[in-house]
């Protein structure tokens, strides 16, 4: 990141003068249909965008090269990757657009064409390097419509309503793969419905909150003229000048890495460890997460509404990383199914407290959220794109370690996840603004 020489009396008189300005009440409540049709907008998204990773895309991956299960780290590696690269500048040309239907909802719509062609790409898909083709444009389709939507809670949500809407929306996000398995679980034999029946669901529920939610025209906003080195100069900047996002930033990346470690490979996981092929495990995920529906919502639901209640953010943080890490511990050392049971309900408990009051704790620490507020959130995607990238490749090579005749080490990647996912949480006490 570059840096200047900054006065840190004047940085913190900035920042807290911005976060006074925010909670004074500028921004006015939302109503009730603008926090419905977002939770089930990102709800959708979810739907269409994680379901593959949850199971569909390991279905294809067994399909095209069995046995080879460490490719598919590489194939969400390389989405990830290139969602990293791109995201501030749609974020950045986001801020910039001026339109008739405001600046955020025409990425919507671009995002979700797409999102729903790259649906079709890695469901036809005759090779795993087309597959990865695939998987990069769900990764800018759908990745884009999910900015989008943040950012726009970004420009409406005042402090008071935050977590509420974070806890909704996070619920919403961590059961939709749920409901994306069951729905499934029927057709894993057809590989064009087994994506394309959670990309109809996203489609339906996002095309409803770009034609029934209002967002003011844009063409009268300020337009400044940015040159290629100035939008390269947008994807950086001095974390010294905003240290409460910084230290949310690197909360945030502790944190998905090991989500990510947890998840990539939880199919080929639970078919290691139960003895049963890949193809019969979509059954024991759908139900598994169908009970794990009542934890997300407990930590989801209860972690926001309670830390908008109590004006808190940063204990609920912390608690969701911890309960991640102890669940992980579990499923790590767990050899029948209770105990991956138990461990998984305990993430699912964990994820959801910690992603929902975390989405909260960043809106209350963004910074120039009137101006650049895309850019900010394109910078906070590096927290999640960057661990989604490297970790399935570090955890691919984590799973050959100590092991021989075709075993893998899931017990080590599971230990290296919980290990990450505590630090995340630990990290967000250095924030100073925000209890």
């Amino acid at each position: 990141m570059p840096t200047a020489t900054v006065d840190p009396d004047a940085v913190a008189e900035r920042a807290e003068s911005e976060r006074r300005h925010d909670a004074a009440g500028d921004l006015p409540k939302v109503n009730a249909r603008y926090i419905w049709f977002m939770v089930l907008a990102q709800f959708g998204v979810f739907m269409a965008f994680i379901t593959p990773l949850a199971i569909s895309l390991s279905i294809r991956v067994n399909e095209l090269a069995p046995g080879r299960e460490e490719l598919l780290g590489y194939i969400t590696g390389a989405g990830a990757l290139f969602v990293m690269l791109t995201a501030p500048f749609m974020g950045i040309w986001s801020d910039r657009t001026r339109t008739a239907i405001g600046r955020r909802r025409p990425f919507m719509i671009g995002g979700m064409v797409v999102g729903v062609a790259s649906l079709v790409v890695m469901a036809l898909a005759p090779s795993v390097f087309v597959l990865g083709l695939g998987w990069v444009l769900a990764q800018w389709g759908w990745g884009t419509v999910l900015s989008n939507l943040q950012i726009s809670t970004a420009d409406r949500l005042p402090e008071e309503q935050r977590g509420k809407v974070a806890g909704l929306v996070g619920f919403a996000t961590q059961v939709a793969p749920v409901f994306g398995v069951i729905l499934t679980v029927g057709v894993t034999g057809d590989a064009l419905l087994l994506f394309l029946i959670p990309g109809a669901v996203g489609v339906v529920l996002v095309t409803l909150f770009v034609t029934l939610v209002h967002e003011d025209d844009s063409r009268g906003l300020a337009k400044d003229v940015l040159t290629t080195g100035g939008l390269l100069r947008k994807y950086l900047y001095n974390p010294r000048q905003y240290p409460d996002f910084s230290w949310n930033w690197l909360g945030r990346f502790f944190f998905y890495f090991g989500l990510t470690l947890n998840t990539t490979f939880t199919a080929f996981f639970f078919a290691s460890r139960l003895g049963v092929p890949v193809t019969e495990v979509a059954g024991i995920i759908a139900t598994l997460g169908g009970v794990g529906v009542l934890a997300v919502t407990a930590g989801a639901l209860g972690g926001g509404f309670l830390s908008d209640r109590f004006r808190r953010r940063k204990v609920f943080v912390v608690s969701g990383g911890v309960l991640m890490a102890v669940g992980m511990l579990i499923m790590a050392f767990s050899t029948d199914l209770p105990l991956l049971i138990a461990g998984s309900l305990i993430v699912s408990a964990g994820i959801g407290m910690f992603s929902a009051v975390d989405q909260a704790l960043l809106l209350d620490v963004l910074p120039e959220k009137a101006t650049d507020a895309g850019r900010f959130m394109g910078i906070t995607g590096f927290a999640t794109s960057i661990p989604q990238s490297a970790a399935p490749l570090i955890a691919s090579a984590v799973l050959l370690v100590g092991v021989t005749d075709g075993a893998k080490n899931y017990t080590l990647l599971y230990v290296i996840a919980a290990a990450l996912t505590l630090l995340g949480g630990l990290v967000i006490l250095r924030i100073r603004s925000v209890r």
